[in-house]
């Protein structure tokens, strides 16, 4: 992995209002493993730069989960093929030409564990649109043309044990017993977290924060 820049949120974001105020509408794509905190640092992005700023993350494309089990893939839910990258893609073009009208995206609930359709709307207005995930950077198709469409990247990294105990909480705090929650952290999203590694020589910015929330 390339080596990373130690940043302080307040950085990224003056580096994100930069991006926003570079054309009639930016696309800014945070990557990284499971657990290394994109989610937290795309909201806050969002949140500093207001009303021209919108978050649309990856994870409004999981699958279903009653298509996950017909699939055989629940699992190992969050790996690279329980996604609709297609869906994903199109709505990154839609997203990428400025339409006139709004567009509207899905989100992923993680108290029902399922994408509700058309719940994030993205007006005319937004220049900067903040997408995250961990699949950002994948060099093959059809992930490919995601990083096509983003006009800056960055990749998160984060240290190995401080993610794990992150992913442990997570799942702990979301019905899974503690040792469920181990095995899926260093399981499921581990393997998720070698795969997504290897991406990080495609992003503009590889970043650790100087000041990252508790784990």
């Amino acid at each position: 992995m390339p080596t990373a820049d130690v940043l302080a949120v307040e950085e990224l974001v003056a580096r994100a209002r930069v991006l926003a105020d570079a054309g009639p509408r930016q696309l800014l794509g945070i990557a990284g493993a499971p657990g290394a905190g994109k989610s937290t640092l795309a909201e806050r992005v969002v949140a500093e730069l207001g009303g021209v700023a919108r978050l649309v993350p990856m994870d409004g494309f999981h699958l279903a989960q009653a298509e996950l089990r017909r699939l055989g893939r629940d699992a190992r839910k969050g790996a690279v093929d329980t996604f609709d990258v297609v869906g994903y893609v199109s709505l990154l073009r839609r997203l990428h030409r400025l339409e006139p009208t709004s567009v509207w995206a899905p989100e992923f609930r993680r108290d029902l564990e399922e994408p509700v359709a058309g719940a994030i709307e993205v007006p005319p207005e937004v220049r900067l649109v903040v997408t995250e995930g961990n699949y950002l950077l994948l060099p093959d198709y059809p992930w490919d043309e995601v990083r096509s469409l983003l006009h800056e990247a960055w990749f998160l990294d984060l240290d190995a044990e401080v993610r794990h105990r992150r992913l442990t909480a997570r799942h702990e705090a979301y019905g899974r017993s503690p040792e469920q929650a181990r095995a899926w952290a260093l399981g499921s999203d581990e393997a998720n977290a070698a795969l997504v590694a290897g991406t990080a020589g495609r992003a503009d910015l590889v970043v650790r924060l100087a000041d990252p929330p508790p784990a």
